[in-house]
């Protein structure tokens, strides 16, 4: 009798720790495959997240023409080059593809370039340079082909001159050009007196959107 107690009580327990092992099994196995979805949820998140971004950025970097400036440069008998038609002046956050190079206004970036006799080596964003010219500030441009002297001694000019900034841009079909919102002229060196007309003319002129506004605290080369 004994015997019989002792042995059914052996296999329950047998029977228990079997049982025991194999939830140990399962909940293992549920752990593991928990994990393997979850990795693969935040895996497709993380991806999805990079196309996100990448779609975005792209996006953004896709410039976009800027339907709402129309018109064409009519040319003064002094040499500027004036713009007849629309200039618009939209904040966006796109690139734009402008009418005219460098341009003369247009929509821009809402961070305009530093302008308060700020001097750039490097070609700079067109649409935060646009809103340095909504503020009121002359753009000096020039390609590779500008001497060296004139290059200096515009520099010099420009930092001596508030609401004022000068970069290069190989795109624009003269060595060096001079622009202001809805103005533009070219001249011949840094000695052309049309330089210092300009400036004087231009620098926070009558043609200017938003007279006053900052030419600090915007962006940097």
């Amino acid at each position: 009798m004994g015997s019989a107690k002792n042995k059914n009580s052996a296999e329950r327990k047998a029977r228990i720790e079997e049982m025991r092992r194999a939830e140990r099994a399962r909940e293992r196995r549920n752990r593991i495959l928990t994990i393997a979805a979850s990795t693969v949820v935040v895996a497709g998140l993380v991806v999805g997240g990079v196309v996100l971004v990448q779609s975005q950025s792209d996006k953004k970097d896709e410039a976009k023409p800027d339907k709402k400036t129309s018109g064409k440069f009519v040319a003064g008998a002094d040499g500027v080059q004036t713009w007849k038609g629309t200039l618009a002046s939209t904040h966006v956050e796109t690139s734009v593809k402008y009418l005219m190079e460098p341009p003369v206004g247009g929509n821009h970036h809402r961070a305009w370039m530093n302008c308060n006799g700020d001097v750039y080596t490097k070609e700079l964003a067109r649409e935060n340079a646009v809103h340095s010219l909504e503020h009121g500030a002359v753009w000096v441009t020039y390609t590779s082909k500008a001497a060296k002297a004139d290059i200096e001694a515009l520099a010099a000019k420009v930092k001596q001159t508030p609401y004022t900034l000068m970069s290069p841009d190989e795109q624009q079909k003269d060595p060096i050009m001079l622009s202001a919102w809805g103005h533009q002229r070219t001249v011949t060196s840094a000695s052309d007196p049309n330089v210092g007309k300009f400036f004087e003319t231009y620098v926070q002129g009558k043609q200017t959107p938003e007279p006053g506004a900052a030419c600090t605290n915007g962006l940097s080369e």
